[in-house]
C-alpha cells in the first residue's frame, strides 16, 4: 500500500469534513442571529412560548406607533359587485407593477384612482396582483384593486374596489406590533406557524351597504397566506374568513 498517498487522502478527507461542518455551523449560526434580530423586541415568555409551538418569525417587527383614527368611507356597491374583471383594450407588461410611476403613466387614464393604490407583493398570487387602497402611507386591506396577467406576462383586465374617503376619526396612539403579535403567539397562531409580514394598515368587517368604517390594524400574515387583523387600539383579533377557509382546504 501507498502509505504517502493513503495519508494524503485522509488529510484531504478530513479538512473537507472541516469546511463542510464549518459551513453548518456558519449556517446554524447565521440563522439563530437572524431569529434573535426578528424577535429581540418581544418579551422572553412570548420567545419562548414562539420556540415550544415551533412559531418562526421571519418578518421584521415595525416600530412605528402613530396616532391613527376609524376611516369612514363610501363603497361603491356596484363596483364590490362585478363578478367578471374588466378586460383591457390593450394589454401591458406586467413588470411594470413594480414601478407605479410607470404603471399609472401606462394605465392611469384606464383604471379610476389608480395612483392611490399600493402594490402587495405578499398578498398577491399567480396570475393575480393585488394592489390596496392608500390613506396617509396605510392600506386598506379591504379595499382592493387586482390585475390580472396572462402567460405571456401581460396585464390583460383588473377588478376595482373603489371608496369614496368621508372622514377620519379622533386619532389615537396604537398599540406596538410586539403586543399584537404577542397577542397571536399566545392564543391564535398553530403549532408550527411561520409569520411571514407584518403591517399596519385599516381593516373592518364588509357590511351590505354604501358606508363602510375601516379601523386601524396590524394586519400578520402566514405563510400559507392566512392573514390576521389585530385591531390597533383595542388589541381584538380578527382573521379574513375566506382566506382561513382557503387555507384550510388548501
Amino acid at each position: 500500500m501507498d502509505w504517502g498517498r493513503a495519508k494524503s487522502v485522509l488529510i484531504i478527507s478530513f479538512l473537507l469534513l472541516n469546511i463542510l461542518l464549518g459551513y453548518q455551523l456558519w449556517l446554524d449560526i447565521s440563522e439563530q442571529l437572524n431569529v434573535n434580530v426578528n424577535t429581540a423586541e418581544l418579551p422572553q415568555d412570548k420567545v419562548q412560548l414562539m420556540q415550544q409551538k415551533r412559531i418562526s418569525l421571519e418578518a421584521n417587527l415595525p416600530l412605528e406607533t402613530p396616532k391613527l383614527g376609524d376611516l369612514t368611507y363610501l363603497l361603491q356597491s356596484e363596483s364590490r359587485k362585478k363578478a367578471e374583471p374588466v378586460t383591457l383594450d390593450t394589454p401591458v407588461d406586467s413588470k411594470l407593477i413594480y414601478n407605479q410611476a410607470e404603471l399609472v403613466k401606462e394605465l392611469g387614464g384606464r383604471i379610476p384612482q389608480l395612483e392611490q393604490y399600493s402594490f402587495d407583493l405578499l398578498n398577491s398570487s399567480d396570475g393575480k396582483f393585488v394592489l390596496h387602497r392608500m390613506v396617509e402611507g396605510h392600506p386598506m386591506f379591504d379595499v382592493r384593486l387586482e390585475l390580472y396577467y396572462n402567460g405571456n406576462q401581460k396585464i390583460v383586465a383588473y377588478k376595482q374596489d373603489l371608496v369614496e374617503l368621508q372622514s377620519i376619526g379622533e386619532a389615537k396612539q396604537v398599540l406596538p406590533a410586539t403586543k399584537a403579535v404577542g397577542s397571536l403567539i399566545e392564543t391564535y397562531l398553530p403549532d408550527g406557524a411561520v409569520i411571514t409580514d407584518i403591517q399596519l394598515g385599516y381593516h373592518g368587517q364588509i357590511f351590505d351597504s354604501e358606508k363602510q368604517v375601516s379601523a386601524p390594524s396590524w394586519r400578520v400574515l402566514l405563510e400559507n397566506g392566512l392573514p390576521y387583523y389585530v385591531h390597533a387600539i383595542s388589541g381584538e383579533v380578527a382573521t379574513d374568513e375566506a382566506a382561513e377557509e382557503t387555507a384550510a382546504n388548501g
